[in-house]
């Protein structure tokens, strides 16, 4: 016996069920039965989108990310969204696309981090450190625009400029083991190895373990 529209519909509304008690399998079977027969749905894809996320399963969420931005691109969450995935697979001018296209109808800080991040990816570190000062500009409290731009004053051996940002990372959160160790590599590098070990020694003790390697290379002879 065939299926009515309606009995589709109800599956919509089982996956919706499905999803909300964490039957992530049963929610995904009924999405997809229901997508087959009604493509245009804009929030069938979502919904498929928001399942595929909490499988890890990124390639599969773009896919669903496009068919609801076919439908209707007037949603920057989505865009936003969207955009991170491509940032998570590297596909960095894509990414800085979506996110711009976000930023010309709203801006927050996680955005601008974002865009940091995908700047530096594509080696515009100028217009990165740009990114990651409307960050903080926007909310000042936003620990990963610190981390961030700290960190990649490392790679770009701008220690003193690091260390403003790492010590500003450091007042929001002064036990942040990422931030202890970056702060400690730019002292290190600065020749202030004394005050820099015991920042490394810290970021060890708090759980970065990458620390170990720098205090075994420049901290041997200060700590023996």
């Amino acid at each position: 016996e065939g299926k009515t529209k309606e009995d589709f519909k109800f599956l919509y509304k089982r996956a919706i069920a499905s999803y909300s008690t964490g039957d992530i399998e049963n929610a995904l079977k009924d999405i997809n039965q229901f997508s087959l027969e009604f493509p245009e749905s804009y929030q069938a894809h979502i919904l498929a989108a928001l399942i595929y996320r909490q499988q890890g399963a990124v390639d599969q969420q773009l896919i669903e990310l496009n068919k609801a931005l076919e439908l209707r691109d007037d949603n920057p969450q989505l865009r936003k969204w969207r955009g991170s995935l491509y940032m998570e697979k590297g596909e960095n001018k894509i990414a800085r696309r979506d996110f711009l296209t976000v930023r010309s109808l709203e801006d927050d800080p996680e955005l601008e981090s974002n865009l940091g991040v995908v700047y530096y990816a594509l080696e515009k570190p100028d217009s990165a450190l740009l990114c990651f000062n409307k960050s903080i500009e926007l909310d000042a409290m936003y620990e990963p625009a610190y981390l961030y731009a700290g960190s990649f004053c490392l790679e770009l051996e701008r220690f003193d400029l690091a260390l403003k940002y790492l010590n500003l990372a450091l007042l929001l959160d002064s036990e942040n083991a990422n931030a202890l160790f970056y702060k400690g590599i730019a002292l290190v590098e600065l020749n202030r190895s004394e005050e820099g070990c015991r920042f490394l020694s810290k970021a060890f003790k708090a759980g970065q373990d990458d620390a170990g390697d720098y205090l075994k290379e420049h901290c041997y002879d200060i700590f023996k």
